[in-house]
C-alpha cells in the first residue's frame, strides 16, 4: 500500500510541477490566468504536504520491514524504495522531452506545409 501511494504522490508531485510551470509560462502574457496559478500553487503545496505524509510513512515501514526482512532483503527494499521515486521522475522527464518532441515536429510540418514564399 505505501510503494501505491508513494508512486501516486510522486506522479501527482510531477504532475502538478508540470502544470505549474506552462501556467507560468502562459502567465507571462495573460493575466486572466492567475487564479489558475494560485489553484495549482495550492495544490502544489498540498502535493508535497501529501509527500511529506508519505515520508513519515516510509519511516514507520521501514521500521516494520527491518523486523521481519534479513539485512540483504531490507537492502534491496530500501533500493527498491528508491528508486521507484527515481525512475517515475525519470519517466515523466521522458514523456515531457517526447511530448516537446512532438509538438516541434508538428510545428516544423506545418511550416513546411506553408512553403518556403512565407518565409
Amino acid at each position: 500500500m505505501f510503494i501505491g501511494d508513494l508512486d501516486k504522490v510522486v506522479n501527482l508531485l510531477l504532475s502538478l510541477s508540470g502544470r505549474l510551470a506552462r501556467v507560468e509560462n502562459a502567465l507571462n502574457s495573460i493575466d486572466s490566468e492567475a487564479n489558475q496559478e494560485k489553484q495549482l500553487t495550492g495544490q502544489l503545496a498540498d502535493a508535497k504536504e501529501l509527500k511529506e505524509h508519505v515520508d513519515r510513512r516510509e519511516k514507520l515501514v521501514f521500521g516494520m520491514v527491518s523486523r521481519y526482512l534479513p539485512q540483504d532483503q531490507l537492502q534491496d527494499y530500501q533500493h527498491f524504495v528508491k528508486m521507484k521515486s527515481a525512475l517515475i521522475i525519470e519517466q515523466r522527464e521522458l514523456e515531457e522531452k517526447i511530448k516537446l518532441g512532438e509538438e516541434q515536429l508538428k510545428c516544423l510540418r506545418e511550416s513546411l506545409l506553408l512553403g518556403p514564399s512565407n518565409f
